[in-house]
């Protein structure tokens, strides 16, 4: 017989082995136990879990959703995972009936009440996952794990109490590896969390923790990964991190640490990860963390440092990410980093510095984020000359320096690379720049509180990825006419993290009318028109910007009455027209109904809503405003304005994501 010949038979063999055994799995049960302790803990759910079937008392318990069964004979429940099946309910007791289970999940749901202390003391479970649910429990004292658990998460819970005494009560036979406690309201860390020699991975993040028992690291030298921020821990940092030799990241932020950092960084031969950012450490940094072989990342902004530092670049070659920014740091730091050539990410704003970036800066080509603002920076012609070399540079913050100096005009700069730019607060004085026509890929432009003035460059249409512009605090006066016309359909935003679309051409010199194609702009969530010279109505077609949070055309000349539409604006928080000449009663429904009589303050014709009763106002006589200004002809104005925004902002190109500590403005982005 041939070979093929022989492999068919072969391969039918297999199917038909696989077809009897099949058969006989459907026709045998799960263990009648496991059935028994999984409708027990389904009893307490509302409602059950989709996909079983209850009602049956010799179903196959393993073929429902979120079981697993063992292959062997007897068809033992190995492992239940129902995570982020909108559970709501509690947890039975009778779910330790399954005295087989390896691995528990039940995480992301809206299970409530206690957990089951026997829970952690199943002798065969190794996973336990009940994190981001709504229990409210205190953990027990006298709570040991099993000695079989290696993976504990109960995080985003509202478990309390103190954690440690008894977790590892048994050190020689505890296998504890992970455990999750973060975003509970624990109080405690007690000295027998030390006995736990085997965890590798400590999360205990965001609780109301306030100390660490002395000594505490001591046994615990197979930690990697060590999170306690966002916590209350104050006093110095103990020394016994020292011990943590196989320790590669630990974050330390959000919390109360005072004094210096201990000099122990010299025993930690693998930490690749430092944060502890927002703190009140003070002082200078120790010799061994500036000569840390293996960081890459070391974050310490928002402290009280106050020492020229002194970063050795030929020790720190792994170096990729430095964030010293919000301290006291002075000096010229900026010498001594010119060597770090691997450096991707730099923060020093808000510190003592002074000078001007140095021509040896241009060695730091792998730059793609640098933010410089108020350090005190002088001349901004030759720190744009040399910063032009980064050919990745994406995010450049250089707001609050070169103090009442000329923008330069240089055509020849090029930034094709940047993403986001800010030189906000300088009263930097001049034309808008040419060389930011050339800026294709600008998702942020900050150039607020300076003394530009004229009209905005032609290209500026060309910033098609532009979700946030900000030329608020200027002397703008007009814009360019485009021979285009607008259409709705070519408008469309994508978020970014925290930042939301913003259109913000406050304190200009803005004249004309609103152009109503604003109304196209419905991803926008905040419009800032405020103190400029706008005349005419307000359109109706502003009710389009359904996403709109904030609407601020206060201090202008505006007419009419205020549009019935704009009550739609479900979203809106924000809205003020005070100082115009409106007139009318003021819509009510919707978010107007919360709104104060500041939003509407000194319009003489106005009256209702939060406002003077309509009996109390004489309404003057209803006209169409005279002064509209056409869009058409050689004049500059507002509504030719408009027809430029509406150009430039269109969609975001997703890629970079932003830091999360922000608001609408520049100034808390990468402090």
């Amino acid at each position: 017989m041939s070979s093929p010949n022989l492999y068919l038979i072969y391969i039918s063999s297999l199917f038909f082995s696989f077809h009897l055994w099949v058969l006989k799995s459907q026709e045998t049960p799960c263990n009648p136990n496991d059935l028994k302790a999984l409708n027990g803990f389904s009893s307490c759910l509302e409602p059950n879990v989709l996909g079983w079937n209850n009602s049956n008392s010799v179903s196959d318990c393993c073929t429902w959703t979120g079981v697993t069964c063992n292959d062997s004979a007897s068809k033992r429940v190995v492992a239940l995972e129902l995570g982020q099946k909108n559970l709501y309910g509690t947890i039975c007791d009778s779910i330790v009936g399954l005295n087989q289970l390896r691995i528990l999940n039940l995480s992301h749901n809206q299970l409530h009440g206690s957990l089951p202390t026997k829970l952690f003391r199943m002798e065969k479970l190794e996973i336990l996952d009940v994190s981001d649910n709504r229990f409210v429990y205190r953990i027990p004292e006298e709570l040991p794990l099993s000695s079989s658990i290696w993976y504990v998460n109960v995080s985003k819970n509202g478990l309390f109490g103190s954690i440690g005494e008894n977790l590892c009560k048994n050190s020689s036979s505890s296998n504890i590896k992970v455990l999750d406690m973060s975003m509970n309201f624990f109080g405690e860390v007690q000295q027998g969390l030390s006995n736990c020699t085997s965890l590798q991975y400590l999360m205990i993040i965001g609780n109301n923790f306030r100390s660490l028992p002395r000594g505490i690291f001591q046994m615990m030298q197979n930690l990697r990964v060590l999170h306690l921020q966002n916590n209350s821990f104050s006093g110095t940092l103990d020394h016994g991190i020292g011990h943590l030799l196989n320790l590669v990241e630990l974050d330390i932020s959000s919390n109360s640490f005072t004094g210096v950092f201990p000099d122990v960084f010299g025993s930690l031969g693998k930490l690749e990860k430092f944060t502890a950012s927002s703190n009140n450490f003070n002082g200078a940094l120790p010799t061994s963390m500036l000569n840390s072989p293996s960081i890459t990342t070391l974050d310490l902004h928002n402290n009280s440092l106050n020492d020229p530092i002194n970063l050795n670049c030929s020790a720190m070659t792994k170096l990729r990410s430095l964030h010293l920014g919000s301290n006291k740091l002075y000096g010229s730091i900026l010498h001594n980093l010119s060597s770090c050539k691997s450096l991707n990410i730099l923060n020093l704003g808000h510190n003592n510095l002074d000078g001007q970036i140095p021509e040896s800066f241009k060695n730091l080509n792998a730059l793609t984020v640098l933010s410089l603002s108020r350090t005190n920076l002088v001349n901004l012609s030759s720190t744009l000359k040399i910063l032009q070399h980064f050919k990745n540079l994406t995010v450049l913050m250089l707001s609050e320096n070169f103090q009442g100096e000329q923008i330069p005009d240089d055509a020849y700069f090029q930034f094709r690379s940047l993403k986001v730019l800010s030189i906000a607060y300088s009263e930097l004085r001049g034309l808008m720049p040419p060389w930011l026509l050339g800026c294709n890929g600008l998702q942020f432009l900050d150039l607020s509180r300076n003394h530009l003035f004229g009209t905005i460059p032609l290209g500026f249409n060309k910033f098609k990825y532009l979700f946030y512009l900000d030329l608020s605090n200027n002397s703008f006066t007009g814009f360019p006419l485009f021979s285009t016309g607008i259409d709705g359909a070519t408008f469309c935003y994508n978020n970014i993290i925290s930042f939301p679309p913003t259109l913000d051409l406050s304190y200009n010199m803005l004249s004309g009318t609103i152009w109503p194609s604003f109304g196209n702009l419905r991803r926008l969530h905040v419009l800032n028109l405020k103190e400029n010279r706008l005349r005419g109505s307000i359109p109706e077609s502003l009710s389009g910007m359904k996403n709109l949070e904030t609407l601020d055309l206060s201090h202008n000349k505006l007419s009419g009455k205020i549009p019935e539409s704009l009550v739609q604006l479900s979203f809106l928080s924000k809205f003020s027209v005070a100082y115009n000449e409106l007139y009318g009663e003021i819509p009510m429904g919707g978010q107007f109904m919360t709104l104060p009589s500041s939003s509407f303050e000194r319009n003489n014709g106005l009256c209702g809503g939060p406002y003077i009763p309509c009996s109390l106002q004489q309404a003057p006589v209803d006209e169409s405003p005279s002064e509209a200004m056409t869009v058409f002809g050689p004049q500059f104005g507002f509504g030719v304005a408009t027809g430029f925004v509406l150009t430039i902002i269109v969609c975001f190109m997703s890629g970079w994501i932003l830091p999360r500590e922000t608001t609408f403005k520049y100034r808390l982005l990468y402090k």
